[in-house]
């Protein structure tokens, strides 16, 4: 069993479709093992994006992720990385194959409704940058 990281982001939780978004994950085979609705302040979402910091989009992105709250998930299912990037679509809706969650619920490359570990390496890392080992059950 392999397990990823995901967010539920603010776009989402503003528009009441967090139980879609669940009922998809749980429709897929995946098995929550932690969640949690947090808000994140700006010093949180700067930590969390570290690794875009250098990038033009940093600065809106960590607005956007702090302006309300958001669903932290791990999710658990064999090859959960790679299933979790295929259900989630790709990151503009508009390119989402049919049946993603940005295709069915994303409003554009900015509000796109999920996030995503996107490696192993990024798993670990962005895990118990949420949850700590009793969280996860």
């Amino acid at each position: 069993m392999e397990r990823t990281f995901a967010i539920i982001k603010p776009d989402a939780v503003e528009r009441n479709v967090t139980g879609q978004v669940l009922s998809m994950i749980e429709e897929a085979g995946f098995k929550i093992v932690g969640m949690k609705k947090i808000q994140l302040t700006r010093k949180q979402a700067e930590g969390f994006y570290y690794v875009h910091a250098e990038r033009p989009f940093f600065g809106d992105l960590c607005t956007f992720m702090s302006r309300g709250p958001v669903i932290a998930l791990v999710l658990e299912k064999e090859d959960a990385i790679s299933s979790w990037r295929n259900l989630m679509g790709a990151t503009n809706p508009a390119n989402a194959a049919e049946g993603t969650i940005r295709k069915k619920l994303g409003v554009s490359i900015e509000e796109n409704t999920v996030h995503g570990s996107d490696a192993p390496e990024t798993a670990a890392y962005e895990i118990p940058y949420f949850f700590s080992a009793l969280e996860l059950v």
